[in-house]
């Protein structure tokens, strides 16, 4: 079930009166105080239980989300088969992509694989930063940087062509994870099956 407080006068009394994506912001660029009254005005805490979804199918989402700590993933469905797209954990922010910038329909689920808590942010509130801020559009420009490394990094593993290989490279590139989720997600998220991940940990660890 999702947990939000956006309504909550005291929404961040437990941040230290201040949204903690101000703190993203400003570890890029310092911002204005009136930049921070936006931020601390329109976004708000949200909390989301383990294996619950912070967004589906049959949503019209318009927001991203800030993880602040958890384990969330993306995925599509393929008939009754899900494929793991992408995971994410603290500090990054996660969204689909689609909903927001084409308005178009999605057929991503986003689901918390531990407890969850993110910030909620809103599409409306990032369009009225960037048209109006230009240190918000150089924040968001070095935002969309990190994405799209981690886009790159998803398409190179997913491309290695030895199962072994991908594995290895996830450990690497994704360090303690493994502790943290089920296996069969790491599978899913790698395109192997999970008696061949089973078997090459098994492998790896004698």
């Amino acid at each position: 079930m999702k947990h939000r407080l956006d309504k909550d006068p005291e929404k961040w009394k437990d941040f230290g009166g201040n949204s903690p994506l101000i703190s993203l912001f400003n570890s890029v660029l310092p911002i204005q105080d009136e930049i921070k009254a936006i931020i601390n005005r329109e976004t708000y805490p949200m909390q989301v239980k383990k294996y619950k979804y912070l967004i589906s199918p049959i949503d019209r989402n318009m927001n991203l989300f800030f993880v602040l700590k958890g384990v969330v993933r993306g995925y599509v469905k393929d008939g009754t088969k899900e494929i793991t797209t992408w995971i994410s954990t603290e500090n990054d922010v996660v969204g689909t992509i689609r909903n927001l910038f084409t308005h178009g329909d999605s057929d991503e689920y986003i689901q918390a694989l531990e407890d969850a808590h993110l910030i909620c942010i809103p599409h409306v509130m990032s369009e009225y930063l960037y048209a109006n801020y230009r240190e918000a559009n150089f924040i968001g420009r070095v935002l969309m940087q990190k994405y799209y490394q981690s886009a790159e990094e998803r398409a190179y593993l997913c491309r290695i062509s030895s199962a072994e290989k991908r594995y290895k490279r996830f450990l690497q590139t994704y360090p303690g994870l493994i502790e943290r989720i089920s296996l069969k997600y790491i599978a899913s998220f790698l395109g192997v099956r999970l008696e061949t991940l089973s078997r090459i940990r098994t492998q790896g660890n004698k």
